[in-house]
């Protein structure tokens, strides 16, 4: 007799389990750990520390616990003990970094005001009471904006040995921000810019970013820095 279509054989084979997706290369085992521990890891690293401070065991075994709402395997007189440890060691690490950044600031500083002595005895090189120099490459004919004014520019700065740091003409698109927002030496070259003009600018540290360096970690403290701007437009 024909068995309907819709019947099972009963001796048939269980049918397989849809295979599990393979997880995209370089995907972490476990993402949501993985997310976990590299949020963690960055405010550690912000607050000073270091990979050998600590034991991945001991920071799991620390995290399960409290997630398992055990009691600590610690005295509080221990974690105290354990709390001023970490603060003098982070504390005498920031005082090495304090050291050194002094260091670098210094001998930048020194080249930056050779550099700029020599730069100012160029041809075309104009110098500011401020300590500012710049150089007309191009001489527009457009209004000069104010402090309070946004403008448009394009720009590529570099370092005294070269090396460029920022580029809007790089990036293909010009910024656009307010002339009282930005850096000292900025501020003054640009009030006295004409839409139109390009210049050179050559500032010193205190013009700049000074003792502190630049953000980001790509200008050092005490650096002199190198601009061409062109200044586009006054949007408003």
């Amino acid at each position: 007799m024909m068995t309907p279509a819709s019947a099972q054989d009963p001796a048939a084979p269980e049918p397989a389990a849809p295979a599990t997706p393979a997880a995209p290369a370089g995907l972490p085992a476990d993402p949501v750990g993985y997310f976990i521990g590299m949020s963690v890891g960055q405010q550690l690293a912000g607050q000073g520390f270091k990979p050998e401070d600590f034991t991945p065991a001991g920071i799991a075994e620390g995290i399960l616990a409290a997630l398992a709402g055990k009691e600590p395997a610690l005295t509080g007189e221990q974690m105290q003990a354990i709390v001023q440890q970490i603060q003098t060691t982070l504390e005498a690490r920031q005082e090495a970094v304090m050291a050194e950044r002094g260091k670098v600031g210094a001998a930048n500083l020194e080249k930056s005001s050779l550099f700029l002595e020599e730069n100012a005895k160029k041809e075309g090189v104009k110098s500011l009471a401020s300590g500012l120099q710049y150089k007309v490459l191009t001489a527009g004919t457009g209004q000069k904006p104010t402090a309070e004014d946004i403008v448009r520019v394009h720009y590529t700065g570099t370092l005294i040995d070269g090396t460029v740091f920022d580029s809007s003409v790089e990036r293909g698109e010009p910024a656009q921000f307010e002339v009282g927002g930005v850096i000292a030496g900025w501020r003054q070259a640009l009030q006295e810019m004409k839409v139109g003009d390009k210049w050179m600018l050559y500032i010193p540290p205190q013009l700049a970013y000074g003792e502190r360096g630049g953000p980001g970690g790509g200008i050092g403290p005490n650096e002199a820095l190198i601009f061409e701007v062109e200044l586009l437009d006054i949007v408003r």
